[in-house]
């Protein structure tokens, strides 16, 4: 069977090193994140001979959370630009193996929808992603239209991936435990903090009202739906329309036009099933979060899913193909 990644992160060392280390706030530093550094920098290896051995087809390739996002309006579209040049040039002569979501320097957003326009013009990537925060501001601010607007004229999805908490988030809710000195990384990022903010990212854009000011726009968010499924008719109640928020349509409604989900990181039958009660069997895409969690976890994850063999083949590809127009 067709297998389709879409959330499979790369980090250039050479690229990296350009973030100042205060911008990282201490992450990456982990004894993990160390061991992770040659496999995000590896794309045809180790990398390929592990799609090989459990029958992936094709990764979607993202920059990891040292990136442009982090660098002044000035710096980030050069920094942008050279990072999805070299990602093309490595991957060339792969293409049917890899395909990309682009990096977007955030912190210029004219620039960033125009680097994203001629990363899917030039290069066929098929996307962009966002991680978190910029510069501590949502992506419901004004000063982001661009990259929607442009997004719905290309007709290609934005993957929101979780980003690294502002400082005065990590000061107050993720440090001042007695085994860290500064922000404790597991519990901000990629074992709490990191879900509930893109989960609660996800909401303003519903309350105020980007979803509708931007019917065509399609968001991917990842680790089975970022807490959202679980919340999803509590929220449903909080969040009708007229209740408070700029929304036109109902949270289950938007939900189910304009937002899909992938599995990356998750890897149990539980949240699946509620992520499928939720958001349904059109709106789940398979993914691994690959170096971060490892092929053959999530190649056994998909082997035990109790479905019919036609919707596990939506999810572990034919969603993601009609979502991103893969050639097949």
């Amino acid at each position: 069977m067709r297998i389709v990644t879409l959330e499979e992160h790369i980090s250039f060392p050479e690229m990296a090193a350009q973030i100042p280390k205060d911008a990282l706030g201490g992450f990456g530093q982990s004894e993990r994140m160390q061991q992770l550094i040659p496999k995000l920098a590896d794309i045809t290896g180790e990398r390929l001979q592990s799609m090989d051995a459990n029958g992936i087809t094709m990764q979607v390739l993202s920059v990891d959370s040292s990136g442009a996002n982090l660098l002044s309006s000035e710096e980030g579209p050069a920094f942008a630009r050279q990072y999805n040049d070299l990602i093309a040039q490595r991957i060339a002569g792969f293409e049917h193996r890899f395909t990309v979501f682009a990096h977007l320097p955030m912190t210029a957003p004219i620039a960033a929808a125009d680097e994203l326009e001629r990363a899917v013009t030039e290069y066929h990537f098929r996307g962009a992603m966002i991680r978190g925060l910029t510069q501590d501001k949502f992506l419901d601010q004004p000063e982001f239209a661009p990259i929607f607007e442009r997004a719905e004229k290309l007709d290609v999805p934005i993957y929101l991936h979780p980003g690294l908490p502002p400082k005065g988030v990590a000061d107050i809710y993720y440090s001042g435990l007695p085994t860290h000195s500064g922000m404790a990384e597991a519990l901000a990022c990629y074992g709490w903090g990191w879900h509930s903010e893109t989960a609660l990212h996800v909401l303003r854009l519903l309350y105020s009202g980007i979803f509708d000011q931007y019917p065509k726009l399609k968001l991917i968010i990842g680790h089975m739906g970022e807490m959202l499924p679980m919340m999803m008719v509590r929220s449903e109640r909080a969040f009708k329309p007229g209740n408070g928020g700029a929304n036109q349509r109902t949270l289950t409604d938007t939900f189910h036009q304009q937002v899909h989900i992938t599995t990356s990181g998750f890897f149990t039958q539980p949240p699946l099933k509620i992520a499928l009660d939720t958001f349904g069997i059109d709106n789940l895409m398979f993914s691994i979060d690959y170096p971060f969690s490892t092929n053959e976890m999530g190649i056994e994850f998909l082997n035990a899913i109790e479905l019919p063999d036609q919707q596990v083949a939506k999810i572990a590809h034919g969603n993601a193909d009609k979502l991103l127009k893969l050639k097949l």
